[in-house]
């Protein structure tokens, strides 16, 4: 699991930061509500990463883990937050990533 983590992590962490070299931050955003559509991607983004955030939240409390970082990266960068979530989750501990 850790290694599907890793190659999407990076995978997507590099897509990222070619959007943001095109269009800036701003630019991601404008696009998301360039039409109806958009409208309905972006929705549904901001509503998963609610979910996943209560996932954190909730997993982090359990565990004594800080949830700040992650939470912070998720409003931010949207899917990486619980990705790095669940790739630094402590080795001897996996039930959070068989939970994702």
């Amino acid at each position: 699991m850790r290694t599907a983590l890793v190659i999407v992590l990076a995978a997507f962490g590099l897509f990222s930061t070619y959007v943001m070299w095109q269009v800036g931050y701003l630019g991601i955003w404008q696009a998301g509500m360039s039409s109806v559509g958009a409208w309905q991607v972006l929705a549904d983004l901001i509503i998963m990463s609610w979910i996943a955030l209560g996932f954190i939240w909730r997993d982090a409390r359990q565990t004594g883990r800080t949830v700040w970082p992650f939470a912070l990266i998720t409003l931010a960068a949207g899917s990486i937050g619980p990705l790095l979530y669940l790739l630094l989750t402590p080795s001897g501990r996996d039930s959070a990533l068989r939970a994702a």
